[in-house]
């Protein structure tokens, strides 16, 4: 039998209160803790605490606190990619970010959903889709990134958008709901 952790990785619907994940949550809520109440001149400090909240993290990362997350560890990050203030990442999935990504203030992604029947709803039951944003994307201020979205390479998305579907490579894409405005150049 699986256990919660295992249906929660694997997409399927599982108890968010479950003891494992409410003791991995707590970890990281502790870890980020310390994160956002540490000065911009610890570095080796923040340093020492982005390597035990995202394990799976390139060289370079830089989250510019306050910044929260669910787990830290189903982050898979590449080199260089940068959070400005107030990120969240929901990633009760896998969330894999591309080398040289930058998110403006505010961002928001979201692997973490909820049925849409009211009924399964009930039973406190959640599940979650993964999402891929490529290289060298930029996401503008406030976007929100919704569960099971992918972003293609050097793909800019503009400031307050929604992202509810994939985006290709190469495009400027912005609006509630995201659409693509035009390619660019590269």
């Amino acid at each position: 039998m699986k256990t919660e952790k295992e249906k929660m990785l694997a997409g399927e619907l599982y108890n968010a209160l479950d003891q494992e994940l409410s003791d991995d949550r707590l970890r990281t809520r502790l870890l980020l803790k310390e994160l956002n109440d540490s000065r911009e001149d610890q570095t080796d400090e923040r340093i020492r605490i982005l390597k035990e909240l995202i394990p799976n993290a390139g060289a370079d990362l830089w989250l510019q606190p306050p910044f929260y997350c669910d787990y830290g560890y189903n982050m898979v990050v590449g080199d260089k990619v940068f959070f400005n203030f107030n990120c969240i990442v929901l990633d009760v999935m896998q969330v894999t970010i591309g080398s040289r990504t930058l998110f403006g203030p505010n961002v928001q992604i979201y692997t973490a959903t909820h049925p849409t029947n009211y009924k399964e709803r009930a039973t406190g039951l959640e599940y979650a889709k993964p999402i891929r944003i490529g290289e060298d994307v930029w996401v503008g201020g406030s976007a929100v990134i919704c569960p099971g979205v992918t972003i293609g390479d050097r793909t800019v998305i503009g400031a307050g958008s929604v992202v509810t579907k994939d985006i290709p490579s190469d495009v400027f894409a912005a609006g509630n709901p995201c659409r693509v405005i035009r390619s660019l150049d590269q």
